[in-house]
């Protein structure tokens, strides 16, 4: 009977961390495309790694705001063109996730544009919606 709950609990482990494995490069490919995207000077696709949704929410210097048109938005406002939205580089610090379904990430992220450099740090939290990974809250600062 040990034997049985010994190898079952091992199997157990093994799956959810193969899981886990699999989620986070699911959530760390969300992020590289929103890089990638970025970079193109398209914020539009960039803006598909966050939630579509009402509910979404986007904290920065100017505090919160709702919404994922609303972001897109202020995003378009203050990165009217390529040239205004730089070269992005991320680097994440850590992913853990709190749940099967969702995920912290904290990571820096710099914009170098020709006349300047913009950098800070951020926190995400990523829910499988769907079977897809979405940023339901961003913090950046």
């Amino acid at each position: 009977m040990k034997k049985i709950l010994l190898i079952a609990l091992f199997f157990i482990y093994f799956s959810t961390h193969a899981q886990n494995a699999k989620d986070k490069q699911a959530v760390l490919n969300i992020l590289e495309k929103q890089r990638s995207d970025w970079n193109k000077g398209d914020v539009e696709a960039y803006m598909q790694g966050y939630a579509k949704s009402d509910s979404l929410l986007f904290v920065g210097k100017s505090g919160p705001t709702y919404g994922w048109q609303k972001t897109l938005d202020n995003y378009k406002r203050g990165y009217p063109d390529k040239s205004a939205m730089g070269f992005l580089v991320f680097g994440i610090k850590k992913v853990e996730f709190l749940k099967p379904d969702l995920a912290f990430v904290l990571g820096s992220w710099n914009v170098k544009r020709e006349k300047d450099e913009l950098k800070g740090y951020f926190t995400l939290l990523i829910k499988k919606i769907k079977g897809e990974w979405k940023v339901i809250v961003d913090h950046s600062s």
